[in-house]
């Protein structure tokens, strides 16, 4: 057991519960010292604010900016009043409006996510997409005819039997519950999976991690709770339009996600709620002045508050959000995963054949034969622009072109994603430190097992399981003593560390190293030396090392294969590499070790 760390009380388990229960109060007293006016537009206010909670998880905690929310808002709204006014308006005729509502959206949503978050989708491009959702929808309400009211819209179907403050309690309550959960959500260990995406989404997927489906259902999920906000909408204005489904709509909710701070759940709730019934009560007073102040005081808090209102309110209020400290880290022994794909240890784990890589005209690879079996400590080494990294680019991701065989403990890799290839027995570290700087230590290696040990939705593990071999570069380096520390405070030598551990958690057969000693001292560079010398002799992990430390080379390495000009020129012991004349002439033509 890793020593324990000092716990604290975590934020949920204390100010959640009794933010929850004054907002319960505050709902069911609002009608009645609220006038009329203020009821009826706070009513729709909260109903934004559940769309806004939407837009924070996607945009503030996974990183994914849309603006196509409204959209999925305006489905859920049409489809409530559709029902209404062209099936029927019996009870069971509103329980399918309610079904539609939802699930329309979130079938919808499968297909925007698919369209926007296929592998090897940019960022830009899911943008682009969440701009076109909602102009789609919006021509197809106009061409809709009498079913959808064209640019009128419907109204006059019948709604929900309940009075305006009766509305006002039903929109307060289905906020709070889902802020509640959206909150336990995004605090719970699959939560931290969005912000993991939203830091280094090429480390998600090096860790086993699909974060293109994760990403597909997530955007199904919250495009549902946009259409059961589009159901409130309906039964409360008993009105539903075009706008409700457009881009002008949907860039509004962005806006008070930003104005309100985004990553924090309660900021958009404060920004909805705040901008619209501000909006409401300008556009009486001041019909043709009102977007210019609300526009005007966006521009300011986005200067003097960066952290949005949440971040003033919680000052104010003094309560804080600190993630949750690790109480101890539970050590199991490793166990092999079942699986097809591994081999005998007498077979190759990796087999290259005829491997060739090019980009345009220019040849980076070209005949590489290699193969690696278990407990072997293969060392990769060559002047700059020899094709090493390349190389390890090609055994880690299939889906990059490349000619030639390529085989993963007897599996083809061709068109495999990162993330299958992981699911073979293959860990990555980069050259660079490859890691989560917006989470814990702690969190770091509970992602690493995440492909492994599914988390839970629902609460934030106080312990941490790892293998024998991850515990062990946890004490050596001394990460055991800053598990609840963020990734960001810590030193290059640590993000190395860390990035090896996660990689270990995974239970490899294979581990692909490019060059994790660059910028380390000495002593860390020979504990590094030692931990992968462990690793291939005491556990038959075979390893490929990208270096050009030819001294540390020769202290682990069991073989040493040479790249020039993309090209093997030698494959061989350690002691015919280093003593080889070719070698010397290599490196005194091409660069220096």
């Amino acid at each position: 057991m890793v020593n324990p760390t000092r716990t604290s009380r975590p934020f949920n388990s204390v100010a959640l519960p009794a933010l929850a229960a004054g907002a319960l109060v505050v709902v069911a007293i609002g009608p009645i010292v609220l006038d009329r006016f203020a009821v009826n537009v706070l009513t729709r206010s909260m109903i934004y604010a559940v769309l806004a909670i939407t837009v924070d998880i996607l945009w503030g905690y996974a990183g994914i900016l849309t603006f196509g929310q409204a959209a999925f808002f305006g489905i859920g709204a049409y489809a409530t009043a559709i029902v209404a006014t062209h099936v029927g308006d019996s009870p069971a005729m509103m329980a399918l409006g309610f079904v539609l509502a939802v699930a329309t959206p979130m079938l919808l949503g499968l297909l925007v996510g698919w369209l926007s978050f296929y592998h090897n989708s940019t960022p830009l491009y899911a943008s682009v997409i969440s701009l076109v959702f909602p102009i789609v929808v919006t021509q197809l309400v106009f061409s809709g005819g009498v079913w959808t009211g064209s640019s009128s819209g419907l109204v006059g179907y019948t709604t929900l039997p309940l009075e305006l403050g009766g509305f006002f309690r039903l929109a307060g309550f289905c906020l709070i519950v889902i802020a509640v959960a959206a909150w336990i959500f995004v605090k719970s260990d699959a939560g931290k999976l969005l912000i993991a995406i939203r830091d280094n989404e090429t480390r998600c997927s090096y860790l086993g991690l699909n974060t293109s489906r994760f990403k597909i259902l997530l955007t199904a999920c919250l495009a549902g709770v946009a259409g059961l906000a589009g159901f409130l909408y309906a039964h409360a204005s008993g009105v539903v339009a075009p706008e409700n489904t457009g881009f002008v709509f949907g860039t509004e909710l962005v806006v008070w996600t930003a104005l309100g701070g985004r990553g924090t759940i309660l900021g958009p709730i404060l920004g909805a709620i705040g901008i619209d019934y501000l909006s409401a009560n300008l556009s009486g007073e001041l019909p043709f002045l009102y977007q210019l102040i609300v526009g005007a005081l966006f521009v300011v808090m986005i200067i003097v508050v960066p952290g949005g209102l949440a971040a003033v309110v919680t000052k104010i209020a003094g309560i804080g959000t600190n993630p949750t400290a690790i109480a101890s880290v539970t050590v199991k022994g490793v166990a092999s995963r079942p699986s097809a794909g591994w081999v005998e240890a007498r077979d190759a784990l990796i087999k290259i054949e005829n491997l060739g890589k090019s980009y345009g005209s220019h040849h980076v690879l070209e005949g590489i034969d290699l193969s690696v079996r278990a407990g072997e400590l293969v060392s990769l080494v060559g002047p700059n622009g020899a094709g090493k990294t390349t190389l390890m680019r090609c055994v880690s991701d299939g889906t990059l072109e490349a000619t030639g065989v390529r085989q993963v403990c007897g599996r083809s890799i061709v068109r495999l994603t990162p993330s299958d290839i992981v699911a073979l027995g293959v860990g990555r570290k980069f050259q660079v430190a490859s890691v989560f700087d917006s989470l814990t230590v702690a969190d770091c290696l509970r992602m690493a097992r995440m492909a492994i040990d599914p988390p839970s939705v629902f609460a934030a593990s106080r312990t941490l399981a790892l293998p024998l071999s991850s515990e062990r570069i946890v004490k050596l380096t001394g990460l055991d003593q800053l598990l609840d520390s963020s990734v960001s405070l810590l030193s290059h030598g640590q993000k190395q560390s860390l990035e090896l551990a996660m990689v270990v958690a995974l239970e490899p057969r294979l581990i692909l190293l490019d060059e994790p000693t660059a910028g380390l001292t000495k002593p860390e560079r020979t504990m590094i030396g030692g931990i992968l010398k462990s690793l291939t002799e005491e556990l038959g992990v075979a390893a490929i090392l990208v270096e050009h430390d030819l001294d540390f080379v020769r202290e682990i390495s069991s073989r040493i294969v040479v790249l020039h000009q993309g090209k093997l020129v030698l494959d061989g012991s350690v002691e015919e590499v280093v003593n080889s004349a070719l070698v010397k002439s290599v490196y005194s033509g091409g660069g220096h070790a």
